[in-house]
């Protein structure tokens, strides 16, 4: 892993964004996005550029069962206000959250994935460790599929909807076995919530306990962490 501290997460966006730019000029033809509030600095950056996605794909991580497209708090909707909308890929896939079906969701979006290899993917990290919204627990080489979330996962994501009642139970998620196949991954992860998380996943052990730790078996991946996310750190960086 190669790992960069930065101040703050407006700084961890522009690092992010050079990843990005780096990517699609030496050649990237798909890229694997993630939601919620981590990436938003990076996508900020890369909105406002002059980069081209128009000739490239993007493959999403995960979607809420339940949610349309058109849900305001959908991981669709998400995408499409703070990046589609300025920056249109010729092709985004994203998993059909309201299709009821996990089988045949979660089949159909892994023949996505394999038609549509990752070139560069970006990762959130959860404060229990999950990435995507595969929870501890889950296999490393597990493919798409219908999640249970935590109490945990559900808490962090209440302060989107009007109450936790509101929050989905259930997510469609892109697998770690999959994750593992991008050719390269970008992490960030920013505050002293994530900081145990981060620890875990640089200098902890290699367990399902922890499903970031998977990526320590990935040899292409890029961490950008702010001060408060790398305070357990041992190591120097």
């Amino acid at each position: 892993m190669k790992v960069i501290i930065v101040k703050d997460a407006v700084a961890g966006g522009k690092q992010g964004f050079q990843v990005f730019k780096d990517a699609l000029e030496n050649g990237a033809k798909v890229f694997g996005l993630a939601t919620g509030s981590t990436p938003v600095s990076t996508y900020d950056e890369i909105t406002s550029s002059d980069l081209d996605f128009s000739k490239v794909t993007s493959v999403n991580l995960d979607e809420y069962v339940g949610l349309g497209a058109d849900h305001p708090q959908s991981y669709n909707y998400f995408m499409h206000e703070h990046f589609f909308n300025k920056k249109p890929f010729a092709q985004s896939y994203l998993p059909d959250g309201l299709n009821k079906d996990a089988a045949a969701e979660t089949k159909r979006y892994d023949q996505v994935i394999a038609d549509n290899p990752i070139d560069l993917g970006i990762l959130g990290l959860g404060r229990n460790g999950h990435i995507g919204f595969n929870e501890p627990g889950t296999a490393f080489d597990s493919g798409t599929h219908e999640v249970k979330l935590t109490e945990s996962t559900i808490a962090a994501n209440a302060r989107f909807f009007e109450n936790e009642e509101e929050v989905p139970k259930l997510a469609y998620s892109m697998g770690i076995g999959s994750i593992l196949k991008d050719k390269q991954i970008l992490l960030e992860a920013y505050g002293a919530e994530k900081a145990d998380a981060v620890k875990g996943m640089i200098e902890g052990p290699v367990t399902t306990d922890l499903p970031a730790s998977a990526l320590q078996n990935h040899d292409n991946v890029i961490v950008i962490i702010d001060e408060a996310a790398a305070s357990k750190l041992s190591k120097k960086y």
